[in-house]
């Protein structure tokens, strides 16, 4: 099933006045349950497309549809929503709030929903169960080393259920075996809750991972292929 699709997508920046094409005349489409891998070197384009796939970023020209809803015809409240409901973010920095512990971050996204405060915690707890992070709970950012905090971000992503995490770089400040591990983590969550991935890298370990792979080189799909 069809969950995003971008039609003849173009992003182009100025750099001290000079038009940069950062992404140019592509098509993609990403299905339900898809463990999808954009990968390509540097300045290829792959950040830009998630941010354009995840609505954090206007096109230039071209249309991202989001279940089939053109995102180009909504306002930003709305667009807001769609994050906030439907979409999982995680970041190469992490990005956890330092006052708050583990557990807070965690049910930060479901106090924007208006979800209870007793219900936050019983999620938060049973989520972190399930990913082996409940000694985290009472720990705050600084407290923790970077695979346990990216493996908070994680939880903090999928607490809702989205359709869709978008992953940028998500090892990119991780050990090779810590890696692994949350690689591991989110290969899990993708077989038995069927929550779709897509992924930027160019992390050899990640690109393994994908079963399905898209190779960026200056903001075009070079080349696709599916491993499964």
């Amino acid at each position: 099933m069809e969950i995003i699709k971008a039609e003849h997508l173009e992003k182009t920046y100025e750099d001290n006045g000079i038009p940069v094409r950062a992404i140019r005349d592509l098509d993609l489409v990403v299905n339900k349950g898809d463990f999808l891998v954009i990968a390509g070197p540097s300045g290829s384009g792959k950040t830009t497309l998630l941010n354009l796939l995840g609505a954090l970023d206007v096109p230039t020209s071209g249309t991202v549809y989001f279940e089939g809803e053109e995102l180009g015809k909504k306002r930003e409240s709305e667009l807001s929503s769609l994050r906030l409901h439907k979409l999982g973010f995680i970041f190469q920095a992490y990005n956890l709030i330092p006052v708050l512990t583990a557990l807070e971050n965690i049910e930060f996204t479901m106090t924007l929903l208006g979800v209870m405060e007793q219900e936050r915690k019983e999620r938060a707890l049973r989520l972190m169960r399930e990913l082996g992070i409940e000694e985290l709970s009472e720990k705050r950012p600084n407290e923790m080393s970077g695979g346990q905090q990216q493996r908070v971000a994680v939880a903090r992503a999928i607490v809702t259920n989205p359709s869709v995490v978008l992953a940028d770089e998500p090892t990119a400040n991780l050990d090779s075996l810590t890696g692994a591990s949350l690689l591991d983590m989110m290969q899990q969550m993708n077989l038995e809750r069927n929550i779709t991935f897509v992924f930027s890298s160019h992390d050899p370990q990640v690109i393994g991972r994908g079963r399905r792979l898209i190779l960026l080189k200056d903001g075009r799909i070079e080349s696709e292929k599916r491993t499964a």
